[in-house]
């Protein structure tokens, strides 16, 4: 892979260049959505940390997917949809050549100790370093997903994996990621790690992402125990539990537009 180790590089007005490795899977010459979500979260967060929110956590992050990215510049704004002291609602969209393709509301909730009565969480997965090195490759074309580096813990099988994922490069060229930036990136990669059908034969992308969050992610893995249903009228869901290297953090759903090649 050649050119910056990253997916973006910042331009001096304040967009964003994509580079080789956002090539998607589908097709090589538009974007994967994997690092445009995690270019939209670094920026909320940067965004957020100039208007101090008092302290509250990213909750839910809902992606809704308006249109097929280029490689084009891309340029993000964002939105306090509802202000409040315990909970903010905020609504961010990224833009190329002033069209909509991306629209995300996220969900920030004021914080309180609940350490004493915390359960009902899953029990964390094995360690990455126990899993299988995956060359997702084999399944997928695409310079995003030579990007990412997968451990298997069960499967890859038809519809069902465990694994871990990750991923070496920055989102923006000279910045540093934050663990939830990166965790919003790799999420959407989870409608690919387990797929019923190979994509050679049909087709079934994620108009959408929904990350529901209880505990902020810690490290640069994240896990998912994914699991890809097909509905009987071109229809389908991934659903993910997830992980980080301490145990179960939340869980992610996407909507599948299933049909064949």
């Amino acid at each position: 892979m050649t050119g910056p180790r990253a997916y973006f590089v910042r331009t001096e007005d304040g967009g964003f260049l994509p580079q080789r490795a956002c090539a998607g899977a589908w097709n090589p010459e538009e974007l994967h959505i994997s690092p445009v979500n995690g270019l939209l979260l670094h920026e909320l967060e940067r965004w957020l940390a100039g208007r101090k929110p008092g302290g509250k956590l990213v909750t839910r992050i809902s992606y809704d997917y308006l249109g097929v990215l280029d490689f084009s510049r891309c340029d993000v704004a964002f939105e306090v949809l509802r202000p409040g002291r315990a909970v903010d609602l905020v609504e961010g969209v990224l833009s190329q050549r002033g069209r909509p393709v991306l629209r995300a509301r996220v969900w920030l909730l004021a914080t309180h100790d609940t350490s004493a009565i915390a359960g009902g969480a899953r029990e964390a997965l094995p360690p990455p370093e126990e899993g299988r090195r995956f060359d997702l490759n084999t399944v997928w074309p695409g310079d995003y997903v030579a990007s990412v580096d997968m451990r298997a813990i069960e499967g890859p099988s038809p519809g069902r994996t465990t694994a871990w994922l990750t991923t070496p490069l920055a989102i923006v060229d000279g910045d540093p990621v934050s663990d939830l930036a990166r965790c919003a990136l790799l999420v959407d990669t989870s409608n690919g790690i387990a797929v019923r059908r190979r994509p050679e034969e049909w087709q079934f992308p994620n108009v959408d992402l929904t990350i529901h969050l209880f505990r902020q992610p810690v490290g640069a893995w994240t896990g998912f125990d994914t699991r890809v249903t097909f509905g009987p009228t071109g229809h389908g869901l991934t659903s993910s539990d997830l992980f980080d290297m301490h145990g179960h953090i939340g869980r992610a759903e996407q909507t599948l537009l299933v049909r064949p090649r």
